[in-house]
């Protein structure tokens, strides 16, 4: 009986312990970050009703006439105000995982470099918060796939998808999505299963484009060719 109240006194001191860790403060700041880099991208999903576009216009504090001229630009304009305070607060902390700020804030840091030009810098920190299980591996791999795309090489999980204006045999311009190439194709749902991914990439790409979508998979050379077409 004494072994088992010391035991449950150990774990309940260590749950003391873990939620005394949790930076209050901190989360409160980088849950609004999240508020607004989720926000916004919400304002574009056509699965988002009007009323609830409306309810988010006023949460973010947008002016209607503002929004409908600046658009895109708006966006790219708080993403960049987001980018500088993520930089300061991981100069400070380092990646703020779940240990330090819980879940699901942990994520908010991740959503601003993903949607960052900053993803080769800090994508060795967020490995090793992967590694620390800070964040999920899946996370990792969706940030590792969108480096690679940026950097015009085939992606691992095939994670992103991408879409370009181009032109048909007749040269009339036409707007293509498909799953940005993968490394290798034969494998890529062994590795996507490994990863902690719970669809395939077949499932993923509708999850992308839409139910209707049938994931073809492209390579780098037909990829690189469609966005040369329109240039």
């Amino acid at each position: 009986m004494r072994k088992i109240l010391l035991l449950l006194f150990g774990i309940s001191a260590f749950l003391m312990n873990a939620q005394q860790k949790v930076n209050e403060a901190l989360k409160k700041e980088l849950d609004e970050i999240m508020k607004v880099d989720q926000g916004y991208r919400m304002l574009f999903d056509t699965e988002t009703t009007q009323e609830k576009k409306d309810q988010l216009l006023k949460e973010l504090n947008i002016d209607k006439e503002e929004f409908k001229t600046k658009n895109w630009k708006l966006v790219a304009e708080h993403d960049s105000l987001n980018m500088q305070k993520i930089e300061r607060i991981i100069s400070q902390y380092g990646y703020p995982g779940k240990t330090l700020v819980g879940e699901p804030t942990n994520q908010a840091a991740w959503y601003v470099i993903q949607h960052s030009k900053n993803i080769g810098k800090y994508l060795p920190l967020i490995k090793e918060a992967g590694k620390k299980k800070e964040i999920p591996f899946t996370w990792v791999a969706m940030m590792e796939d969108r480096y690679l795309m940026y950097e015009d090489k085939e992606q691992i999980y095939g994670t992103q998808g991408k879409g370009e204006m181009t032109k048909d045999k007749d040269g009339k311009q036409i707007f293509v999505t498909f799953v940005w190439p993968v490394k290798d194709p034969e494998n890529v749902n062994k590795l996507r299963k490994e990863a902690g991914f719970d669809s395939t990439i077949e499932e993923n790409a509708k999850r992308m484009f839409g139910k209707d979508f049938k994931y073809e998979p492209y390579t780098l050379k037909q990829a690189l060719e469609l966005r040369n077409k329109n240039k």
